[in-house]
């Protein structure tokens, strides 16, 4: 279910959502709100992902193409901050670290192929990936220490790597101003890759084996982990 929860009456409502993929394990993983305030999320085994329309209550679903598909295909994480610059959303597929680009319009999905780590030819370990206002899509390895920028438009990646290597960066967002917060699942630390300059600046968390998880950068100026 897609649980609703309103913060002024407390009154909590659950939404189920549909069965995509038969028979195979329920269950969610990420969570995303568009620009018109509508929840999207991974439906992981169901090798799917759905939006929620507040307005008319109902799900819409979109599920990874049947010859693409496999038992392990898993759609967990999805990027949506990017999708009103061309209508399109991001989505991983944990089966084989692929990349796939949706086009709302046409319901088409777009496999991207699988990032290569240009330093040892390795599969890029994605864990959360983020777009950002143009829906260029970083990538966040998590069995390295690299992030990755796939460009909206001509789809060329490019690497960018922690100052503390194999930080393990596991998730994070974009801020208003372009710039990519996330947390350093290994590296006990959050880190921001500022696009412009191509660099990226850590700050260490004071406690030892906090193993940030995640990393948003807020309106007041401040960042934020756990």
């Amino acid at each position: 279910v897609l649980g609703e929860m309103d913060p002024k009456t407390g009154k909590v409502t659950e939404h189920p959502i549909p069965v995509v993929k038969p028979g195979y394990s329920l269950g969610t993983l990420d969570l995303e709100i568009d620009k018109d305030d509508n929840p999207w999320v991974g439906l992981m085994y169901q090798s799917a992902i759905a939006r929620f329309d507040r307005k008319t209550q109902k799900f819409e679903t979109w599920a990874t193409p049947k010859q693409w598909d496999s038992d392990a295909g898993q759609l967990g994480h999805l990027a949506v901050e990017g999708t009103p610059a061309d209508d399109t959303v991001w989505i991983k597929n944990s089966a084989g670290g692929h990349i796939y680009r949706l086009n709302l319009a046409s319901s088409k999905f777009q496999d991207v192929g699988s990032p290569k780590d240009p330093r040892t030819g390795k599969r890029i370990g994605t864990y959360g990936i983020h777009s950002d206002a143009q829906n260029n899509l970083y990538l966040l390895d998590f069995s390295a220490g690299n992030i990755v920028r796939i460009d909206a438009k001509s789809e060329q990646t490019t690497v960018f790597l922690t100052p503390t290597p194999n930080s393990h960066p596991r998730r994070g967002r974009v801020d208003d101003q372009g710039r990519l917060w996330f947390a350093e699942y290994f590296g006990n630390a959050i880190g921001m890759l500022d696009p412009k300059s191509g660099k990226i600046e850590e700050w260490k968390v004071p406690t030892a084996w906090s193993s940030p998880y995640d990393a948003v950068f807020d309106k007041n100026g401040d960042a934020w982990t756990g």
